[in-house]
This record gives structure tokens, C-alpha cells and sequence, in this order.
């Protein structure tokens, strides 16, 4: 491959896009490619402060709306750095030779952050220089194969509920079916087998 291809996955909570992007990343490893997965939040300063965020060791407002507007001024200021750092930023890995796999990406804002048109627009603005990567895989997955997946996690974050997750799904549904760059949309409860491959014959035909 002399393409190094910048790949992002996309699912609600417990829908494997962690476990896919290991399997993708296995993958770029045997056919002799480099490869890294950077995920979003990134390990950068700003990353980790949205983390303790969604984890709530951090506490902005109680206010939902606002909770989610400065979520998504920091989610795009993390992505600013998240692709530019000269240091492990997407496109400086691309240089050095290496496929970019990420979970989530600005889909993920859109999706997370907006409630209604007014929210939808003023995070398509914050987000709307981010270039798109060479392929979307979005993980669809029922709300409550989502919740009972994630039941046993130890500790929740802010978006894992039911009301949260099932207006997630509908936004990314939506943000997928106007979405006209590549793009490969997967039952996300088939076995993990089943979506590795697919996602792998996608990759090769690219």
C-alpha cells in the first residue's frame, strides 16, 4: 500500500469500535504497513481534561445544553491539535509512513453535542475546516444491546443513558445518510469476525 489511509470509527457506546480498530490495526501490521490507532479525545492536555470531564471529575455546569456546547468547543480544540501537532498529530504520523486509525472524530461532536438545528449548525461550524478521512466505518447498534453491553463498566460516563444514547443513534443516522464521501456502514451485532472482514475487503478494494 503506498497510500497511508487515515481511518475513523464511528458507534455508540459498545458498539466495538475500540476492539475493530485493534483488529484493524493488526491487520495493517501483517501485510507489512506501520500503524497507529489515535483516538479521540486524544492523550494531549486538552484530551485528557474532556476525559475527566465525561468521567465527571470534572464538573462545568449542570446546565445539559451548556454542558454540551463547551463539550464541543473542546472536543474541536482537541481535534485542531489532535491532526496538527508536529509531535504525534494524524497528519505528521501519515508523513512519517503510518496508516491513522481513530475512534471518533468530528462525526462524533455531531452526534454527542447537538440536540436540535440551531445546535447542529454551531457545531457544523466549529468543525467545518476538519478535513474528512480517506474512510468512515460507522458500527450501528441497537440502543439496548449498547446499554447492556456497557452495564458492567465500572465506571459511567455522562452520555451512557438511555435518552442520551438513542438521541446519538439518531443523529448519526442521520449525519450518515447525507454524508457523500467513502463510507461503510456495518451491523455492529454481528461477531467481531464478521466486521473485521468486511472492513478489511472494503480497505483492499480502496
Amino acid at each position: 500500500m503506498n497510500k497511508k489511509f487515515f481511518v475513523v470509527l464511528e458507534g455508540i457506546d459498545g458498539s466495538g469500535t475500540s476492539t475493530q480498530s485493534e483488529l484493524l490495526k493488526k491487520y495493517f501490521l501483517s501485510e507489512g504497513e506501520k500503524a497507529v490507532i489515535s483516538p479521540e479525545p486524544s492523550s494531549g492536555i486538552i484530551g485528557n481534561l474532556i476525559r475527566q470531564a465525561l468521567k465527571k471529575r470534572i464538573l462545568f455546569t449542570e446546565n445539559t445544553d451548556l454542558f454540551d456546547e463547551q463539550m464541543a468547543y473542546l472536543f474541536a480544540s482537541d481535534r485542531h491539535d489532535h491532526l496538527y501537532n508536529d509531535t504525534d498529530g494524524v497528519f505528521k504520523l501519515m508523513k512519517d509512513g503510518f496508516h491513522v486509525i481513530s475512534t471518533r472524530y468530528y462525526f462524533s461532536s455531531l452526534a454527542y453535542n447537538c440536540h436540535t438545528p440551531e445546535q447542529f449548525d454551531f457545531v457544523s461550524k466549529l468543525n467545518h475546516k476538519f478535513p474528512n478521512p480517506d474512510l468512515v466505518i460507522y458500527l450501528d447498534l441497537p440502543v439496548e444491546i449498547s446499554l447492556a453491553r456497557i452495564q458492567g463498566r465500572s465506571l459511567k460516563e455522562v452520555y451512557e443513558t438511555k435518552h442520551k444514547l438513542t438521541k446519538v443513534r439518531e443523529n448519526y443516522q442521520k449525519i450518515f445518510s447525507q454524508y457523500s464521501d467513502k463510507l461503510l456502514i456495518l451491523d455492529a451485532t454481528k461477531s467481531k469476525e464478521t466486521i473485521h472482514n468486511k472492513i478489511r475487503e472494503f480497505i483492499e478494494k480502496l
